[in-house]
């Protein structure tokens, strides 16, 4: 009876794999503020991607991309032509939910440390 029991016991001890979930947009954005509004479940062995394509054409273009991607995908930086702009490209991932939530300008955090130290004096 132990015999049949035990790799019932061992399959209830392994922890349940969850879904991940990342924030997604719809096309690439010119605000990182823009995904955060649109999570996905992500299908097994994808990751969260957070992509940044910086151009050139008479100004500077930013676009901002967040999706789920698979592995190979990750830690590439390379070019990408669209809109009639050739774009370089870095792709960064992460591996827990709503990971590549878009960070905080960096004026924000000087802001609020600004803010604090003027309330203490």
């Amino acid at each position: 009876m132990w015999k049949l029991l035990s790799p019932l016991l061992l399959l209830c001890l392994l922890p349940a794999v969850a879904p991940l979930f990342c924030y997604t947009c719809v096309f690439p954005t010119i605000s990182p503020l823009d995904c955060i509004r649109f999570p996905l479940k992500c299908p097994p062995g994808q990751l969260c991607l957070s992509s940044r394509a910086v151009g050139l054409k008479d100004f500077r273009v930013v676009l901002y991309e967040k999706s789920c991607v698979l592995p190979a995908l990750c830690g590439l930086t390379g070019e990408k032509y669209t809109m009639g702009i050739n774009f370089t490209f870095t792709n960064e991932c992460c591996n827990t939910h709503l990971c590549n939530r878009a960070a905080a300008p960096y004026w924000t955090g000087t802001f609020l440390t600004l803010l604090t130290i003027h309330s203490v004096w």
